[in-house]
């Protein structure tokens, strides 16, 4: 059970605390140069920092970290949620300073996180997996509907992803050949499918503007005592760097892709963690059915070959989609945009991730790329690996 102080401060983020930021986002949105938010409504960010730093105090005093993992991962939520806000209304900015002035929520959230084993701040989880709602109104930074929206889509598309990937994880014991496989693969198909189609809508129903300068503002980087942290990104959960490792587009040798792993272990939970790490070491599906070309070709019986590797291709297909989908939907019309549209090229601190936005959008063309195993010369893309399996299933045909 979670303690008074606690209960008190979860009532605090679920309503005070989005009233002010919403009412701020109000003022913000108004003005002419909607990037600026220095000396706009300075009343109201002194009662977010006065109000919510007597809660973290509260809390911090009853020395509340034996909750149990579920009731800690909440409140360190919630810490996170204030970092995040204070960070965004420009209470604290890394850059000009050399440790959080956020002493005692920064206290709270080490504590907590090296508890849990995870990032001091709030992560991905805490907005979309394990947000809970109460009358079926989950935590959110405002009452602003582009936020609950993005929120919304955005986690239908996870658990589509993470049940895409669940239906891959259930081959490994089966093996390529194995009639049920196919199902498996079926399965990860429709969920692949509905990312997809959730995301169409989402790209449709969402307002650009708003979301540049009312929501991803939340996400961007702050300190945690002496220690800047990324923000959070949509992709800090398991499945789809599952998905990635298991069709084998992706490749945990990859200096590039690993490196991409380790800097997101600690924004995922625990359990998430296991299950990456498990699957770094195990053979892709895509090596799977290469490697039993030769053997196919030797067993004029092999007729589960043709069946299974035609639906493997077609998921890789499309998760390639989906990489896609987010390269030249999301970020093209939702970043790209509105920062050449506006002028901002020049302005730090425009990505959740901390790189210049040019150097994001460089790495995150790469990953499109391996997701879709493009023919691009530089990059470990599997191109040539899926020309082969295809070749394959044409021959027999």
């Amino acid at each position: 059970m979670k303690t008074r102080n606690s209960r008190n401060f979860d009532h605090w983020i679920r309503n005070e605390f989005k009233q002010i930021n919403t009412e701020l986002e109000e003022l913000y949105f108004k003005q002419k140069d909607r990037n600026t938010v220095d000396k706009v409504g300075d009343t109201l960010k002194q009662q977010l920092l006065v109000q919510g730093n007597e809660h973290i105090q509260t809390l911090l005093s009853e020395g509340n970290t034996d909750e149990g993992f579920d009731n800690g991962f909440d409140l360190l939520g919630n810490v996170g949620f204030f970092m995040a806000a204070c960070r965004r209304h420009d209470l604290t900015e890394p850059s000009r300073e050399r440790k959080s002035p956020l002493v005692e929520a920064s206290a709270l959230a080490m504590q907590l996180g090296a508890s849990l084993g995870v990032i001091p701040r709030f992560a991905s989880a805490h907005l979309e997996t394990h947000n809970r709602a109460i009358n079926g109104i989950y935590k959110t930074f405002t009452s602003l509907k582009d936020e609950a929206l993005f929120l919304d889509y955005n986690t239908r598309g996870v658990f589509a992803f993470i049940r895409a990937s669940e239906a891959l994880l259930h081959t490994l014991p089966l093996g390529v050949s194995h009639p049920v496989t196919y199902d498996l693969l079926l399965a990860a198909k429709r969920d692949l499918q509905e990312v997809i189609d959730n995301n169409k809508k989402l790209f449709a129903e969402l307002d650009v503007d708003r979301f540049f300068y009312c929501v991803r503002p939340y996400y961007k980087p702050h300190r945690v005592g002496l220690h800047e942290y990324r923000g959070a990104n949509a992709g800090d959960f398991a499945g789809i760097n599952v998905i990635d490792l298991l069709l084998g587009v992706c490749r945990a040798d990859d200096p590039y892709y690993s490196q991409l792993l380790v800097d997101k272990f600690l924004f995922m939970r625990p359990e998430d963690q296991l299950v990456l790490r498990d699957c770094m070491r195990r053979e892709s599906l895509l090596d799977s059915f290469l490697s039993t070309l030769d053997a196919r070709r030797s067993n004029s019986e092999a007729s589960w070959f043709e069946k299974n590797a035609q639906a493997f291709l077609e998921v890789c297909e499309l998760h390639g989609q989906t990489a896609i989908q987010h390269h030249e939907m999301l970020i093209s019309r939702f970043i790209e945009h509105p920062v050449e549209r506006d002028h901002l090229q020049g302005e730090e601190n425009l990505t959740a991730s901390g790189p210049p936005l040019d150097v994001l959008i460089r790495g995150l063309k790469k990953l499109c790329d391996l997701r879709s195993a493009a023919d691009v010369v530089g990059i470990p893309s599997r191109f040539e690996d899926f020309q082969k399996l295809r070749k394959a299933l044409h021959d027999k045909g």
